[in-house]
Formats: C-alpha cells, structure tokens, sequence
C-alpha cells in the first residue's frame, strides 16, 4: 500500500503536492476565461511612481547589455511548484491562499484550470520560461499506469499553451520527496521498491522534459542523505545513487535528450546530511557523472551575475 497512490491521504502532504480541494469561495474565471481579467501585461515603467502598480521601475527586458537583451542574460522562470502549488501555510496554520481555478472535484480538470492560469501568468508577467515538478501539473493515480497517463495529458496541453504564449521550458524534474515512499530516500532507498518507483519516475519524466524542449533536467536529493551515521551504510548508498544518476545518463542518450542534467545541492533540507551537498564540497563523487551532470546552487543568487 506504501508504493501505491495514497489520494486518502494526500491532504497530508506537503506544500509541494497539496491536494486539489474545493474552493470555498465559490469563484470562477471570468467570462472570456481569464483567470486574471483585471490585470494586464506587466511593462517596464521607469517614471514609475510610488502609487503606480504591477510595473517593472528598472528592468527593461529588452534593454541590451554587451550585444543580449537583459531577458537573454537573465532567463527568469516562473516555479510552477512555489507559485501554484503552494498553499501559502507554514509549521504554524493552515493554508492561506485561495485559488478560484481550484473549484472542482475532478483533479485532473483541476490541472488543466491551473494550467492554464499560469500561462496566462506567465505571460503577463512576461517570463518565458517556467520549471517544474511531475506532481506539480498533474496527479498520481491509482497506479504508476494511471499516473503516467495523466501526465501525458497534461504535458499535452502544456505544449500546446508553450506555443502559443512562446514560453519555453527551462527544466523539469520528478518529485522524489514529498511521498511517504521517499521517506528514507529515493536513490538511496534500502527498499528496492521505493528504489524502482524513483527510477520509473526519473525515466517518465526525462520523456516529458524532452516532449516539451527543455533545457535541463534537475536532481534534487532531498531524502537523499541521512539523520544519522550510526545506522547507515554511506558506501552503498552512494553507490546505489551513483547507479540511478548512471541510469538516467545512459536513457537520456538513449532518446536523443539534448539538455543538460543538473545536480541542485542543499545543506541540511531536510536531512541532517544530504549527498549532493557534500558532491558540491568535493570532487570525490563528480566522476560518477563527468562532463554529463554539472552543480548548480540556489542558495547564491549572486551566481546570476557572474553566467
């Protein structure tokens, strides 16, 4: 029953997958289908003052900089995840932020609602690129089956709206965290069970990345890592992650996935010691994946200026 989908208990999970539930204010997209009727394209203003809103004061997109616009030095995204899957809660409360395109009870017409909310977001925002987790467009089903086919739909009705807004995928990635199944890891599962779910989402999920022309695909090891050392074997299960990074090296070749795979370190989020943080420290594990997966980090902004 743990490596199956758990929709009774997905209200338990986290803000990274919440469940679609019904609105209880009732809300609805305007008439012409707008989710944001009242709001237009947010421009660059300059002049801007202090009770002018929804404007950009000093960035200018198109505003060149050694021969590239600053939207070619700075390819902002917008995370599907944080933007439009989080519930606005903390340790603290309950959730505080009301979607009206979450009114429904069928989560797979929910999706499509979000979907399309965002683009639209996205475009008025003026972004062209946006990020995403598997579980973030589309729901897990009552099998790896059924949960692949919901992706496939949706992922459908994502490229037809990157086309017509001329928005691009910056990267994808699966969700191997927020499942009670990743509870001791994805990679480094010692359940070989949880093990092969991981590497069937990874796999699903480069399929996707690819559908949509995206530019990179991201591994973050969240459970990868330990609480503590006393009752674990660092050896094998670094080895165990050393084969599913080698695995999807090998599969992404294997379709013809252009785009460059991505290791994101994090100290301490959540585990006590996470893996790929300790790749960043050292070069002790990049040989497992040379020239083929790079280290970005999120935690230095200021990187941003440096690309």
């Amino acid at each position: 029953e743990l490596y199956s989908s758990t929709r009774e208990r997905e209200e338990d999970m986290s803000s990274f997958a919440p469940a679609a539930k019904r609105s209880k204010t009732g809300a609805k997209a305007s008439e012409n289908g707008e989710a944001f009727p009242d709001i237009g394209p947010i421009v660059y203003k300059p002049d801007a003052k202090a009770d002018d809103l929804l404007c950009f004061r000093y960035y200018n997109a198109k505003e060149k900089i050694h021969g590239k616009t600053m939207e070619e030095w700075l390819r902002f995204s917008v995370c599907y995840w944080h933007t439009f899957r989080g519930t606005g809660a903390d340790p603290f409360g309950y959730p505080t932020l009301i979607r009206p395109w979450e009114d429904g009870d069928n989560p797979m017409e929910i999706a499509k609602a979000r979907m399309r909310a965002a683009f639209e977001f996205f475009s008025k925002l003026g972004i062209k690129y946006w990020t995403f987790h598997d579980r973030d467009i589309a729901p897990e089903g009552d099998t790896l089956e059924e949960t692949n086919r919901n992706l496939d739909e949706i992922s459908d009705l994502a490229l037809e709206l990157q086309k017509k807004y001329d928005i691009k995928l910056l990267w994808g990635t699966a969700n191997l965290f927020a499942h009670p199944r990743y509870m001791n890891g994805a990679g480094t599962n010692p359940d070989p069970h949880s093990l092969a779910y991981a590497g069937a989402q990874v796999k699903k999920m480069l399929e996707i990345t690819k559908k949509l022309g995206g530019v990179n695909f991201v591994f973050w090891g969240g459970r990868e890592g330990y609480q503590t050392i006393l009752n674990t074997d660092v050896k094998r299960e670094l080895d165990h992650m050393a084969a599913l990074f080698r695995m999807a090296v090998a599969y992404k070749e294997k379709i013809g996935f252009t785009g460059q795979l991505l290791i994101e370190p994090k100290p301490k989020e959540p585990t006590k010691h996470q893996y790929d943080y300790g790749l960043f420290q050292g070069a002790a594990g990049v040989e497992i994946v040379c020239d083929v997966i790079v280290l970005i980090v999120e935690q230095m902004p200021r990187l941003l200026l440096g690309f």
